[in-house]
């Protein structure tokens, strides 16, 4: 099993630097991971460093709070685009879930996927940890209804990270027709493979090497 290609290699401080991201962009080269995960800002110089690699270039949208409307959910989207994005992170309105407005919650990730267009791959970031598993079941349900291509447990930012067992309801929840991906506290191999025994087919992790190192 070659775990590397599970694994968006992330870098996400806000304290990070060009180097930093340039110095994630050539071990995401080195080791064949499936991208590099990084805020807006950093989207064209990552996609210009990993130009003919293969590996792919993810930017987050509306992080880590969510609480953006959708229009500028939307725009962050287009830009990041433009600036080379493959794969966008984007997350919910976590009030207007908990809320039970479902429709505004329906809207925003919609409005994420419209822009994307079926040409880059959008990930929808429930923030697992602040919901009920009702409301994350019906979070799962109304990103796959709107045609997300993945739902991602959290953005790493919040009380807890990732859980094998909310990666399994959100797998059983979305069938195999889209992907999960464990996201936030996976830092050594055996909690990486514990989240895709779950069910993820992707992680995100900034300790991507030493999982890498320790699977050998």
């Amino acid at each position: 099993m070659n775990i590397a290609k599970y694994i968006d290699h992330t870098i996400l401080k806000p304290e990070a630097t060009t180097e930093d991201i340039k110095r994630f962009c050539t071990e995401a080269k080195n080791f064949g991971f499936a991208s590099v995960c990084v805020n807006s800002y950093n989207a064209a110089l990552v996609s210009k460093e990993l130009e003919g690699s293969g590996v792919k270039t993810c930017v987050v949208v509306g992080f880590p709070l969510g609480a953006t409307t959708k229009e500028v959910k939307a725009f962050e989207t287009k830009q990041a685009i433009e600036n080379g994005a493959d794969e966008i992170d984007t997350v919910i309105n976590i009030g207007a879930l908990k809320e039970k407005n479902y429709e505004l919650v329906r809207e925003d990730i919609k409005a994420v996927i419209d822009v994307a267009n079926k040409k880059v791959i959008v990930k929808v970031i429930i923030e697992a940890c602040l919901l009920t598993n009702e409301e994350k079941v019906k979070v799962c349900e109304i990103s796959k209804e709107v045609g997300a291509d993945f739902v991602k447990t959290s953005t790493g930012f919040s009380t807890e990270g990732a859980i094998k067992e909310d990666v399994a309801l959100m797998r059983k929840t979305v069938g195999v027709e889209i992907g999960v991906k464990a996201s936030g506290g996976v830092r050594d191999f055996n909690t990486a493979m514990d989240m895709i025994t779950a069910g993820a087919n992707r992680v995100g992790a900034s300790a991507s090497i030493a999982i890498i190192e320790a699977s050998k």
